[in-house]
């Protein structure tokens, strides 16, 4: 196929690699194949013995360097000849002592790109929703054995081996054969041989090829076969929705809508990328539009189209309501997918899961100051306790507690204690959680203060507290997937601090509650600071720079949001790569009524803009403020320019929403706009300064 592409013939390629033709061996494949390679003949490969070779490709990785290919090779994965047998390892069951079944073959390992491949090029290619069986039937045609192979019959029940007579490629079933003597492994039942014959011939010896795994052979002629099996049964698991087939716009490539997205999201997963809590909420939402999907199949099913009685109206009113229900699930599920809009927008809870719970006050009234060192000189000391502990402890009710480390000392807080943290690096490998209302405070300036956390996890500090005070440290992050700071609830009041990020900046939750004074936050690959729906934030005399971008605000991600309180008075947000601030809004009610023909503004777009999403376009290019100046900007009386979309009822919205999204899910956008400035969720923005943000100071992103 490379080849082809590059404009070479089968048989100029074939004269290419000259003596590397010896090097061929082509797996056996007669059975359902009739390649033959004809070494003495100059024109080489026929076209047939080309298609396996790809297919090879798709099937196989080579995992050791080919260091004899030239630079100009094709690509195709040629097997050594030297290399006979399956390249695939064997998986060993662990069935018990009593378990008589063979081994299968290892396929689940796979990786991204193996999956990608084998997807894009070869079994889903650029085929429809409605074309995909058609498609996937094919490709097994051409890889799968049609008979005469043993394999484990996989269920949740039992696993028994058998043998295939024959596949079904149009059902995606094969035409199975118990093995005798009865070799099988069962999980809280017993089966006998009768009772196994009974239950294949209720299923007239028919089993789905998905819950089939090709019993290991080191000769390597089921190789194909068993990564074939692998690629169906991971795509109707992990892949492929009930819902798929029935989307009203069926004229768009599958795989680049759905089977990329949801395939990189498995991995992320997978990798430990995404936040438990997005996983949860996505599984959870998951499990519902099944259930939604299957509820109105069930009512459509049973509605007459000619009938006119109450009892079908009443059904095709109850249809309507599952409808709009299963829309809005498969619109969540799409912004859970899709890699820009996941953290976008974001997941509001299971909160509840991932907090600490209170400790409150002591019982005995006293209360603790922590001191956080792992070793101090008599000057430190004596300046600590002349500068901070005397003053804090002029009452009998307090103690004082040394540590070696600032999580320890954390984790022993009650309601009302001070935590002084001393100069020095301080290395932690879990996450800082804060549930009740204390001090946690650098004595000395961030630079000599520092908390880095270096191990994977969903956050870096998280706080709860009712009213949460830190001052003076520098915290830098490492693999902290959701936010170096994450105000889940409650207040923070954050004051001289320096935040180094790596993935996420800080979050601010629906109903939590920031104050951040002179601090310095940078490095975040998504936005410095994120504000949610219904929280307060006060950002005052902040630098917030080199971030994807400055400050993100969410707004309206439904109708029963309230709109964020910001305050932003002389920050310095520079030399962040998109806006410097953005808010994001669904692209309904007024935004719809105003958004231009966006055919010609395509053929302008930068392509710049053209990589930050494959959907981004700027509505709005000549009201782009320009980012190298510097901006005090006054408020002015805020008018809310959703007043079409407020009079449409809330229903109507939801289905304008969800029809446009099922035109065309992919229609994401962003503009560059200066009367943001003007909205009500600020309710004071003066004196900040904007300077070298790539793509202006502020700017809308409707999705």
């Amino acid at each position: 196929m490379e080849q082809e592409a590059r404009g070479e013939t089968p048989s100029a390629a074939t004269s290419k690699a000259g003596n590397e033709m010896t090097d061929i061996a082509v797996v056996d494949l007669e059975s359902y194949f009739n390649v033959e390679l004809d070494m003495e003949i100059n024109n080489g490969i026929s076209e047939v013995g080309h298609n396996v070779s790809g297919l090879n490709q798709a099937l196989f990785q080579n995992e050791e360097g080919d260091e004899d290919e030239s630079d100009d090779d094709s690509g195709t994965d040629h097997f050594n000849s030297e290399k006979s047998g399956t390249q695939l390892q064997r998986f060993e069951r662990l069935g018990g002592v009593n378990s008589s079944l063979p081994d299968t073959f290892q396929t689940s390992h796979l990786l991204f790109y193996e999956r990608f491949k084998a997807y894009q090029d070869y079994m889903l290619g650029d085929c429809k929703p409605s074309e995909v069986k058609a498609f996937t039937a094919d490709y097994l045609e051409k890889v799968v054995e049609p008979c005469d192979w043993l394999a484990l019959w996989a269920t949740d029940v039992f696993d028994v081996l058998v043998e295939v007579c024959d596949v079904d490629l149009k059902d995606l079933k094969a035409c199975v054969s118990l093995v005798l003597p009865l070799q099988c492994d069962t999980r809280g039942c017993e089966l006998t041989e009768e009772a196994m014959k009974s239950l294949l011939d209720a299923t007239r010896h028919k089993v789905p090829l998905q819950e089939l795994q090709v019993v290991y052979e080191q000769s390597g002629d089921f190789d194909q076969t068993a990564l074939a099996l692998e690629h169906l049964r991971f795509f109707y698991k992990h892949i492929w929705r009930q819902w798929d087939e029935e989307d009203e716009d069926d004229d768009f490539d599958y795989f680049v809508r759905c089977v990329e997205p949801r395939l990189r999201l498995y991995y992320d997963i997978l990798e430990d990328r995404v936040p438990a809590g997005l996983v949860a909420e996505y599984q959870s939402l998951l499990e519902n539009c099944s259930q939604c999907f299957q509820l109105f199949s069930v009512l459509r099913s049973g509605l007459c189209s000619d009938s006119d009685s109450e009892l079908d109206n009443v059904s095709m009113v109850e249809g309507l309501k599952l409808y709009d229900q299963l829309e809005t699930f498969k619109r969540k599920l799409h912004i859970f997918e899709n890699p820009l809009l996941r953290y976008v927008l974001g997941y509001r809870g299971n909160a509840r899961q991932q907090c600490v719970q209170s400790r409150g006050l002591r019982a005995s009234g006293v209360k603790m100051i922590h001191v956080v060192t792992a070793s101090c000189s008599s000057i430190q000391l004596q300046s600590l306790l002349s500068d901070r502990l005397l003053p804090l402890c002029s009452s009998e009710d307090t103690e004082i507690q040394f540590h070696r480390d600032p999580v320890s000392a954390v984790e022993m807080c009650h309601q009302g204690d001070v935590v002084i943290v001393l100069p020095g690096i301080y290395n932690v490998s879990s996450s800082i959680f804060l549930p009740d209302s204390i001090t946690l405070e650098g004595f000395g300036l961030p630079d000599e203060v520092v908390i880095e956390k270096k191990n994977k996890g969903d956050s870096f500090v998280e706080s709860t507290g009712a009213n949460v005070s830190m001052s003076n440290i520098k915290f830098i992050q490492h693999d902290a997937i959701e936010g170096i700071l994450c105000v889940r609830q409650g207040t923070v009041n954050m004051e001289n601090c320096v935040l180094q990020c790596e993935t996420t900046g800080v979050i601010v939750r629906t109903s939590a509650r920031l104050t951040m004074n002179m601090c310095d936050l940078y490095g975040s690959k998504g936005a410095g600071v994120e504000i949610y729906p219904g929280s307060v934030c006060s950002l005052i005399g902040n630098g917030i720079h080199h971030c994807k971008d400055g400050i993100l605000i969410k707004d309206f991600a439904d109708e029963l949001d309230v709109m964020p309180s910001i305050t932003m008075e002389n920050n310095v947000i520079h030399n962040n790569e998109g806006y410097g601030v953005i808010l994001v809004k669904p692209n309904i009610g007024a935004q719809q009524g105003v958004l231009p023909d966006r055919s010609d503004e395509h053929a302008g777009l930068p392509s710049a803009d053209k990589q930050q999403g494959a959907f981004t376009a700027p509505l709005i290019s000549s009201t782009t403020t320009p980012s190298s100046r510097s901006a005090d900007i006054q408020p002015e009386s805020a008018e809310n320019s959703n007043t079409g979309a407020d009079v449409a009822s809330t229903s109507g919205r939801k289905w304008q929403f969800s029809r446009q999204l099922s035109r065309n899910k992919e229609t994401f956008c962003s503009r560059a706009v200066q009367d943001l400035v003007d909205h009500q969720i600020f309710v004071s923005i003066q004196g900040n300064q904007f300077r070298r943000n790539g793509m202006g100071d502020f700017g809308t992103f409707f999705y």
